[in-house]
């Protein structure tokens, strides 16, 4: 985009061929302040350098200023101006922003680090004066100019590349540095901000292990709001010298790189109405950061917006190799929309695309957890080993390694929760079977033990007051029904006072249900079923309920329903509510440890031994006189090695539940179990289905 400038009053008085040079160099330096770094002062401009080294410093300055240091010619480049001179920063410069956009890892961006002090050092020692000039006179600011945004460039990868490798020390000193420079523009570092976050990101620890921090997240919170005030403070006492410089636009501009990160602090701190305000300056200004806008309205509950807001952000992604948070988010609300499906596919294209580059790991985590909410137990469990096993490197995020070890081991809690029920529903009459019986007692012993594991890993977590058991935060990189497996085999008492404290305090509108849920199944596991019924009734007239993105809420108020009404003996009730959550979320039904009714119609050359199997699922077998219940079609065809089942399930208006879909089976016992699967969804073909790689 060409962007005008208008000539400042003092290039006016002066005589035209004159004019036209400042001219030209004020756009030059416009230029260099909006061009990203890949533009040069012509060598001619640029200012002398240290004695002795003129001659081989223009030569590089010249070559230099047909150079990108973004493109791939930049380590070739590099090597030759350290031939010339290794004592200039430039060399360094070209191969340190050549190593750090190519990096890809701990090792890459921490050999990137080596390249980039090395330059920061050797323009710090050559060209200090520069660095520290102040003027609102175009010809004395613009011998250093290019020097200044240059230290920018190489101090922000810098910062960045520490940031990447867990090394916020080091950040610090770099960002001191620059604020004693006392830039009258800060180009590409922004100090102040960058402070701010990387305080942010670094809350939860204290000053014992980083220095730089105070003893707190309350603390370090308040001094990163602080961090910013100083930034926005120095915006506005720069505004003078920059006032005949720059374009006027430019302090808007600056102010967003403020306004970005009290957008972060203040949704992070349930701020919600100050979040908003900042979110919205942005917005005006045409500068919304649409993925953390989609996180903050999903925090919020309004699902349907975030999900607009993520597409947005999926729409400018520039292909970093870094976590893409919009597809990762983005398959937790298909598991609020019941369609794990979905999830599952866009995490397996996710996959495809990002190789062993960061955010790899994400998306495994992501493909368990959709394929978890699909039932497909063990299949979930292959990609949550392959999360495991990957090195994750988190770039530019504040998500880090304990969100992701606990992301990781709460869906293993899940899968091993299902992995016990899944014995309970494919054997009706599993407390006769010894067998049976033992392997449940395995496999709860497996749940117990993880979830041992993951309540000590919780209990360490300084953030779960305003993370975990406020449901929804910018911070949670889990589904809410997750929380819920974490929360309900400990301290029944502790919880339910404070999920009913949240449902009382919490003013977040489309979340208050939430926490009145989480009451409500409290008082179930106390054995007060009475008291609960009430709340969930309510909970199902609730005006703030969006029918399309909170299916998987009302499944589960559904499936609450049906427990109080097995407990209380209220058969019609449970009938009714077992064919709602069927038709709802057809795949959660399994692992509840209830009995769906169900009717079949079986035709073709029907094979008796998988009838039987099928037959001896923990399903009741009903003829649909007077109960609710979904309409299962099963159709047997082909003989010898080429036997197909097809199979669809309509609801009791006609509409397909489950799609005709078919397989092919060779053993009566895994065919029977998984057409039990199939008929509720479980399995079967994934929309737009990719091949992944091995």
């Amino acid at each position: 985009m060409t962007r005008h400038c208008s000539l400042p009053p003092s290039i006016k008085r002066l005589p035209a061929c004159m004019a036209a040079v400042l001219l030209l160099l004020l756009h030059t330096a416009v230029a260099l302040a909006q061009g990203g770094g890949k533009q040069q002062l012509p060598p001619e401009l640029m200012p002398k350098h240290p004695a002795g080294k003129e001659a081989a410093r223009a030569n590089i300055d010249a070559k230099r200023a047909i150079e990108n240091m973004y493109s791939d010619d930049a380590l070739p480049r590099s090597r030759e101006f350290k031939r010339t001179d290794s004592t200039y920063y430039v060399g360094w410069m070209f191969e340190g922003i050549y190593k750090y956009t190519h990096a890809a890892d701990y090792t890459g961006f921490k050999n990137a680090a080596a390249s980039l002090e090395r330059a920061l050092s050797l323009l710090e020692r050559d060209y200090k004066r520069q660095l520290s000039t102040r003027s609102g006179d175009i010809m004395v600011l613009l011998p250093a100019y290019n020097f200044q945004i240059d230290y920018s460039i190489i101090a922000s990868n810098l910062v960045h590349a520490y940031s990447n490798i867990d090394q916020p020390e080091k950040i610090i000193p770099v960002l001191r540095r620059a604020i004693k420079y006392n830039f009258q523009r800060e180009f590409y570092l922004d100090p102040y901000n960058m402070l701010a976050w990387t305080v942010h990101r670094n809350r939860f620890y204290t000053h014992d292990k980083y220095p730089f921090l105070k003893n707190s997240i309350d603390e370090n919170e308040a001094l990163a709001n602080r961090y910013l005030d100083s930034g926005m403070r120095a915006i506005e006492r720069n505004k003078a010298i920059n006032a005949n410089l720059f374009p006027p636009g430019y302090v808007d501009q600056e102010k967003n790189g403020v306004y970005h990160y009290k957008n972060i602090l203040h949704a992070y701190n349930f701020r919600i109405d100050s979040a908003a305000l900042y979110f919205e300056l942005m917005r005006k200004s045409g500068r919304l950061p649409h993925n953390n806008y989609a996180n903050f309205k999903s925090i919020c509950g309004d699902f349907r917006t975030a999900e607009a807001e993520y597409k947005i952000a999926a729409e400018q992604d520039g292909g970093d190799k870094r976590l893409q948070e919009w597809a990762y988010f983005t398959t937790i609300l298909d598991i609020y929309k019941s369609n794990p499906k979905n999830a599952a596919a866009l995490a397996r294209n996710m996959i495809k695309a990002a190789g062993s580059t960061p955010g790899y790991g994400w998306y495994n985590i992501a493909l368990a957890r959709s394929l978890t909410y699909d039932g497909q137990v063990e299949q979930a469990g292959k990609y949550a080993d392959r999360a495991a096993d990957f090195k994750e490197t988190h770039i530019g995020t504040t998500l880090g390694q304990s969100h992701y070890d606990f992301s990781l081991q709460l869906i293993r809690l899940v899968n091993k929760e299902q992995a016990w029920q899944a014995e309970r529903f494919e054997h009706r009459n599993w407390w006769y079977n010894p067998r049976v019986l033992w392997r449940i007692v395995c496999k709860l012993a497996d749940k117990y033990l993880q979830q041992f594991l993951i309540i000590n890993q919780f209990s360490q977590n300084p953030e779960r007051e305003r993370v975990i058991y406020k449901l929804f935060s910018t911070e949670n990189v889990v589904s809410w029904d997750e929380v819920w497996y974490l929360v309900k085999d400990f301290s029944t008492r502790f919880f339910l006072k404070r999920f009913s404290r949240e449902a009382d305090t919490d003013q977040r509108r489309y979340i208050h249900k939430y926490f009145l849920f989480f009451k409500a199944k409290l008082m179930m596991v106390q054995g007060r079923y009475d008291e609960a019924r009430p709340i969930l009734d309510q909970l199902l007239k609730d005006p703030d309920t969006d029918a399309e993105y909170e299916k998987l809420f009302t499944a589960r108020v559904y499936q609450a329903q049906a427990e109080c009404a097995r407990e209380l003996k209220q058969t019609a009730t449970y009938n009714d509510r077992m064919y709602r959550l069927y038709s709802l979320y057809p795949q959660l039904v399994p692992y509840t440890g209830l009995a769906p009714n169900m009717i079949l119609h079986v035709s073709g050359t029907v094979d008796k031994a998988v009838e039987a199997r099928l037959r001896a699922f923990n399903i009741n077998w009903v003829n649909g006189k007077g109960i609710p219940a979904p309409e299962a079609y099963v159709i047997f065809s082909g003989s010898g090695k080429k036997k197909n089942i097809s199979y669809y399930v309509i609801d009791r208006e006609g509409k397909q539940v489950v799609e005709q879909q078919s397989f092919a089976w060779k053993q009566p016992e895994d065919a029977g179990r998984e057409l039990a699967y199939r008929l509720f969804n479980i399995g079967g073909k994934e929309p737009e289905e990719t091949e992944e790689k091995n």
